[in-house]
């Protein structure tokens, strides 16, 4: 809002739980062409490595290039434009309360009550238990990070993996990724997809045996570390409901099939922001969304997984084996054609998959 020229003359108020002052998260995606934010990605690599039991591949991406920003270049950049731009407001706590009386929001921030008349809301607060009772399909992404460096060169910069399916399934889906930012420093994720959350020493062990048995490294210090939850559903998330439009996670903006966010935001936002543009802060219609067939795509394959139909290796193996890494990324960027997505899905296994399709429909 603030770069398109929409901030000037309101009033805008920006609650958060606590400030943005750590490097707490990572954000990952592939784009074509620099994007919104490219003056904060970090680092950024056109060949990435796909691992799997007697199977991998190098992939060459171009156009599309797989970036990475750390959260605390994105917040610096973010807060310093908000700073910078009169009639901005930003509140730390939580809030407590939520309702709306007529055109009037009744807001509770922290027990604290603030009344707002003919304010406009955009929400991405979102209950996990409201969720669940759609009785979807409801697994985790859920992952452990470490900032290795190491003291002599080891890794090679140009390179990343991104999936690593040479790991432990016994948990479930399980990979790791590594995103080298020097030949002496890289970040290294564990990664599963299940229904429950470990216990805190296994993702340290995971990321262990993977570096010692799998990297071969053994000489490194760990100078950082994350630790992140995504939710992976075919559950419905409101565009608008109770008064509120929803935005993020909780306006559907998670790929329930793979867990990436990122540039589904920034493309829910963009539109959003181009509404604005044309008119006022009445109605707002749903910006975009992903085709109804890319739901059910994202469901079937949540079938498939959480009901063990076929392994998450195999599947993952099997996309990348038979398909181009340009073909794979647009399809998960929901920007396929349908006659493109039939040729995709016809490479992934029949079986499984047309049984969980079967469910999915009827």
């Amino acid at each position: 809002m603030v770069a398109a020229g929409l901030a000037g003359g309101k009033r805008i108020l920006v609650i958060d739980k606590s400030g943005k002052h750590t490097n707490d998260r990572t954000w990952c995606f592939w784009e074509a062409s620099p994007g919104f934010f490219e003056p904060v990605v970090c680092k950024q690599w056109d060949r990435l490595w796909f691992h799997a039991t007697g199977f991998s591949r190098q992939l060459d991406t171009a156009p599309y290039r797989y970036k990475m920003i750390q959260a605390i270049d994105f917040y610096n950049h973010c807060f310093q434009r908000i700073k910078n731009t009169a009639g901005i407001e930003i509140v730390h706590g939580t809030v407590s309360q939520l309702s709306f009386a007529g055109d009037i929001v009744h807001l509770a921030i922290d027990g604290q009550p603030h009344f707002f008349p003919g304010a406009t809301v955009f929400n991405s607060l979102w209950d996990e238990a409201t969720i669940k009772k759609q009785h979807a399909v409801y697994l985790l992404q859920h992952f452990k990070g470490w900032m290795i460096e190491t003291p002599a060169p080891f890794f090679t910069p140009s390179e990343a993996t991104l999936m690593d399916f040479r790991v432990s399934q016994a948990n479930g889906t399980t990979f790791a990724y590594v995103l080298p930012l020097s030949a002496t420093k890289a970040l290294v994720e564990f990664t599963l997809f299940s229904e429950k959350l470990l216990k805190e020493e296994d993702y340290n062990n995971g990321l262990t045996n993977y570096l010692h048995h799998q990297l071969q490294l053994r000489d490194y210090t760990i100078s950082a570390t994350e630790f992140g939850v995504i939710p992976m559903t075919d559950a419905r998330f409101p565009w608008y409901a109770n008064g509120m439009f929803h935005i993020g996670t909780a306006g559907g903006q998670t790929k329930a099939s793979s867990g990436y966010t990122f540039q589904f935001i920034q493309k829910q936002t963009a539109a959003i922001v181009q509404q604005l543009l044309q008119g006022s802060f009445g109605p707002l219609n749903k910006p975009g969304g992903s085709a109804k067939r890319y739901q059910f795509y994202d469901a079937v394959l949540l079938h498939v997984l959480a009901h063990q139909y076929a392994s998450g290796s195999e599947v993952f193996s099997t996309l990348f084996k038979k398909n181009s890494p340009q073909a794979i990324f647009a399809f998960l960027d929901n920007e396929t054609t349908r006659w493109q997505d039939l040729g995709i899905i016809s490479t992934l296994p029949t079986l499984p998959f047309l049984k969980a399709a079967l469910k999915q429909l009827f």
